[in-house]
């Protein structure tokens, strides 16, 4: 007749569960891999490679890319992603997209903190994480536009308003060169804010319309331009 292989694991299972030592030279080795052993921890749940390279991809879209920050923080994997970018940027220094992606992750983690002053440390690591994607490549919308977004929460007494609305208008020039895309009505709403925000009304409202024209689904857009005086 045909000989049945005994099912892995079942070994060591008649010979009871393996108990942990507590000798340090033995915790040097490493354990044998044995399929479904009694005290081996869950795998997890959440996989962070693949939500890292939506993020550093430049195929993913700025949606997509969106999607994977929610599914790190929901997961509470920002800091294990925060690691993993680093160790990114610094084996490709030359790469805007993963120094951007490393200054997004910093404020996705800000946004979790109470303590005012450790945001405040990590909106600063962030801006120049930003500034220096922006130096290798000045086109990056990504990381342009989240430093003006970051930017323009700072305190009204460091005066960054004029940096904030030159960074929108420096993005609408880019991407009016570009095939449009969805994320491309955000400036349009920032600017006309920050327009709004400096007491310059007429130049709000036209900043709206213009984007109204471009966009005309964007329901934020159409609610801005009704609602200007």
């Amino acid at each position: 007749g045909s000989t049945e292989l005994a099912p892995a694991g079942a070994g060591p299972s008649r010979r009871g569960p393996v108990k942990p030592t507590a000798s340090p030279a033995l915790a040097q080795v490493p354990p044998p891999i044995r399929p479904a052993r009694a005290n081996a921890p869950a795998a997890p749940a959440f996989n962070l490679g693949p939500a890292v390279d939506v993020l550093v991809s430049s195929h993913a879209t700025y949606a997509q890319k969106q999607a994977a920050w929610k599914a790190l923080r929901e997961a509470g994997q920002l800091d294990a992603a925060i690691s993993e970018l680093q160790r990114q940027s610094q084996e490709n220094p030359s790469t805007s997209r993963y120094l951007s992606a490393l200054g997004q992750a910093y404020l996705q983690k800000c946004a979790t903190l109470q303590d005012v002053r450790e945001q405040g440390i990590l909106a600063m690591q962030a801006d120049k994480v930003f500034d220096t994607a922006l130096n290798i490549d000045p086109a990056n919308w990504e990381a342009r536009f989240t430093k003006a977004v970051a930017m323009s929460y700072w305190p009204a007494n460091l005066n960054k308003g004029d940096e904030v609305i030159q960074h929108f208008q420096t993005l609408i020039q880019q991407q009016e060169t570009e095939p449009p895309q969805p994320q491309f009505a955000e400036p349009y709403l920032w600017l006309g804010d920050q327009y709004q925000k400096a007491g310059r009304a007429d130049e709000a409202r036209g900043i709206w319309q213009r984007g109204v024209s471009l966009f005309p689904e964007n329901s934020a857009l159409a609610a801005k331009l009704a609602a200007a005086p």
